[in-house]
C-alpha cells in the first residue's frame, strides 16, 4: 500500500471560498450580513476531487491521501478569533466529505482554529471534534499564526503544551505547516514554508520537548526544509547547545515527508535521514504543478524519486507505508478494521 501523507484540498469548489470572501466583507464592514457556509453539493465536491486529486492519485500509483484543508488559505492572521473559528469549522467540514465520499482514498487531518495573541488551548476543543466525531487522524499546527512575523512562542514553549496534552491523549501527530505569508520578505512556498520547517527543528534541538512528551509525534514537510542539506550544522550546533545527539535528542518524535521535487533531493534525504524517519508525501495538488522539463514529468509526482531510490524493496515498503501507519496509529487501526 501506498500512503501519501500530505494531501491538501487546493481545488475546493468556489462555494467555499464565497463564504471566506463574505467572511472578508464583513471584517471590513461591520455592518455587512454574518456570513454563513454556502451550500455545496455532493456533484461539486466530486467534480473537484475526480478531476484533480483522485485523477492523479490512480494515475501515479497512490492508494489513500492523508487529507487536509488548503494550508495557504488558513490564513490565521486573518480577522479575529471568531473569524478562525467558523472558517476552521467550515473547511474541516469540507474534508469530512470528502472523506465520506471517498474513503477507500481519503482520510482526514484536521485545520485548527489559531489566531495570533490567543492561547492554543482555544484549539483544543476543535481537534477532539475533528478526532472524536469526524473521524480524523491528526492536524496541521501552525507555529506562526502571525503569517510571516514569528509573533508566537518556540514550538518547544509550555504556551503550547495544553494542545500538546491532548495530542497525547488522542495519540494523533500534528504536521508542522504554516500558512499564508503577509510579510513581502516571505513568498509563501518557497520562503516562509521553507522557514517554518528548519526554524521548527531548530527549536526542537533548543528544547527539551521531548522530555516532556516522550509519545508526542511531528511531521516536518517539505523534506525537512534545510535541515538534511545541512545536518552538520544541526548535529554541531546540538553539540555546541550540550544537547544529546540528534537520534536521541529529537528523531524518535520528529519525521519529515518526501515532498521534495527532483530526484538528488530525495537521494540526499534518504542518504541523510534515517528511513524510520521518513513518509511518503507528495502535497499534490499543491505549491509546484507543472511539468520539470528536464525529465518530462511533474516536479510533485515524488513517487517516481522514491522508485528510483536504490534501496530495498523493504525500505521502500517503510517509506511507503509502513511508517506512516506507525506515526498515524488512528490510521493504522482504520486500515486494519479494513483488513489492509
Amino acid at each position: 500500500m501506498i500512503i501519501d501523507c500530505h494531501g491538501h484540498y487546493t481545488t475546493a469548489p468556489d462555494a467555499h471560498q464565497k463564504f471566506r470572501d463574505q467572511q472578508m466583507a464583513k471584517l471590513k464592514d461591520p455592518l455587512a450580513p454574518t456570513p454563513t457556509p454556502t451550500r455545496i453539493s455532493d456533484d461539486e465536491i466530486r467534480e473537484t476531487i475526480e478531476k484533480n486529486q483522485l485523477k492523479l492519485q490512480k494515475e501515479r500509483g497512490a492508494d489513500i491521501t492523508v487529507f487536509s484543508p488548503r494550508a495557504s488559505a488558513m490564513a490565521h492572521h486573518v480577522g479575529d478569533e471568531e473569524v478562525s473559528q467558523a472558517w476552521t469549522r467550515a473547511c474541516n467540514d469540507l474534508i469530512k466529505r470528502v472523506v465520506d465520499l471517498y474513503p477507500e482514498n481519503f482520510v482526514g487531518v484536521c485545520q485548527l482554529p489559531q489566531s495570533p495573541g490567543v492561547p492554543i488551548s482555544h484549539s483544543v476543543r476543535e481537534l477532539e471534534r475533528s478526532v472524536r466525531e469526524l473521524g480524523f487522524i491528526g492536524c496541521n499546527l501552525n507555529p506562526d499564526p502571525s503569517g510571516g512575523h514569528w509573533t508566537a512562542p518556540p514550538l518547544t514553549d509550555k504556551h503550547w503544551y495544553p494542545f500538546y496534552e491532548k495530542m497525547v491523549e488522542l495519540d494523533v501527530p500534528a504536521m508542522i505547516h504554516v500558512s499564508a505569508s503577509c510579510n513581502p520578505n516571505f513568498h509563501a512556498t518557497g520562503a516562509h514554508y521553507i522557514n517554518a520547517d528548519t526554524t521548527a527543528f531548530m527549536q526542537f534541538i533548543e528544547g527539551n520537548l521531548f522530555k516532556d512528551f516522550p509519545a508526542l509525534r511531528f511531521i516536518i514537510p517539505h523534506g525537512g526544509g534545510a535541515v538534511p542539506y545541512h545536518w552538520g550544522r544541526y548535529r554541531g550546533l546540538a553539540d555546541m547547545l550540550k544537547r544529546p545527539p540528534l537520534p536521541e535528542h529529537v528523531m524518535k518524535n520528529v519525521f519529515f515527508d518526501t515532498c521534495v521535487y527532483h530526484q538528488p533531493g530525495i537521494d540526499l534525504l534518504v542518504k541523510v535521514i534515517d528511513i524510520d524517519n521518513i513518509l511518503f508525501g507528495s502535497e499534490m495538488v499543491g505549491a509546484v504543478r507543472g511539468i520539470d522539463p528536464q525529465t518530462g514529468n511533474y516536479f510533485d509526482d515524488t513517487k517516481r524519486y522514491i522508485d528510483a531510490l536504490s534501496i530495498s524493496a523493504a525500505d521502500k515498503q517503510r517509506i511507503f507505508e509502513g511508517n506512516a501507519r506507525r506515526v498515524f496509529p488512528r490510521l493504522d487501526a482504520i486500515l486494519k478494521a479494513r483488513g489492509q
